[in-house]
């Protein structure tokens, strides 16, 4: 509920950040904040589409999806990694022809107006988005997030072009301003899609995470032999980590449960939203023989924690 309601405020805002920009580009004839606006809509559909995703991710598991609906998320920021980069080529060809056709910006103490707004507006949205991520591991509110924060300095940059017009009267910095925001615009969309494209491909999750599983194995060393095909990946706000565990031969169903029990436990608490599957082997080779060096059978006695 928390990262819906996160979603609702963030189409809200960009809804009427849109209206102004447009009105305040269209009065003004100022080509920078007409690029904002078209990156503000872009933001407002990003913002629609995190609403959609984390609605649809958030259905439970079924028959044709046993793992969930979680990579929607991801899905959902390809998506607007790819509108981010057509609003960015957009920005820039208009920013390059109103540098040869020369543009001039009127009523600027209007456009300064509405952009501080702007900035305003979306520092204060941008910081609940990137909270309510964190706490969720939403990545379709994380991209949402990005996406105001990246309008936040674009729209300072086209603030401080309008004061200097202002006062100067240098109409030209006006398209550069535009030239500049659709680079930073490009360059959020590429860093964007690597991530989600990332997470669709099923990369591993991140080395600081796979360091947390490795160090809570190593912690039951007394009680497993090794660990060994480790994989890890993530869809959505999902984490799934599956590995398989060397245990003692001779150990009963129930004990070699337990550990595992206390491994996927301790995985869980350390990471959010993880789902771990552990397929346990038996050491020595499936011999009915414990080998000497079981420190299970020899240090033990096959008794778990507490046993």
């Amino acid at each position: 509920m928390k990262n819906k309601n996160a979603a609702v405020v963030s189409v809200i805002s960009n809804s009427a950040l849109v209206l102004f920009k447009i009105a305040a580009g269209i009065v003004t004839g100022s080509v920078s904040i007409i690029s904002e606006a078209i990156h503000s809509a872009i933001d407002l559909a990003a913002a629609v589409m995190a609403f959609f995703s984390i609605k649809q991710a958030e259905v439970p598991p079924d028959e044709d999806h046993p793992y969930g609906h979680g990579k929607i998320e991801n899905l959902s920021a390809v998506i607007e990694a790819a509108l981010i980069i057509v609003a960015a080529a957009l920005i820039a060809f208009e920013a390059v022809h109103k540098m040869r056709t020369g543009s001039k910006v009127s009523m600027p103490s209007l456009a300064i107006a509405v952009m501080g707004i702007s900035v305003v507006v979306n520092f204060f949205v941008a910081r609940y988005l990137y909270k309510v991520a964190k706490e969720t591991d939403s990545p379709a509110l994380e991209a949402d997030a990005a996406h105001l924060t990246a309008d936040i300095y674009s729209s300072i940059a086209v603030l401080a072009s309008l004061v200097v017009i202002a006062l100067s009267g240098l109409q030209i910095i006006d398209p550069i301003a535009a030239l500049a925001i659709s680079l930073l615009i490009f360059y959020e969309g590429v860093m964007i899609s690597r991530k989600s494209i990332g997470s669709l491909l099923d990369s591993s999750l991140p080395e600081d995470e796979i360091a947390h599983i490795k160090k809570i194995l190593e912690a039951e060393s007394k009680h497993i032999k090794d660990y060994h095909e480790l994989r890890t990946r993530k869809a959505g706000r999902q984490r799934h980590v599956d590995l398989h565990l060397t245990v003692c031969a001779n150990e009963t169903i129930k004990n070699a449960h337990a550990t595992m029990d206390i491994i996927e436990n301790s995985i869980s608490s350390q990471l959010n939203n993880c789902k771990v599957v552990i397929h346990p082997e038996p050491c020595g080779n499936m011999t009915d023989k414990c080998p000497d060096e079981c420190s299970w059978n020899n240090d033990n006695g096959g008794q778990r924690h507490g046993e």
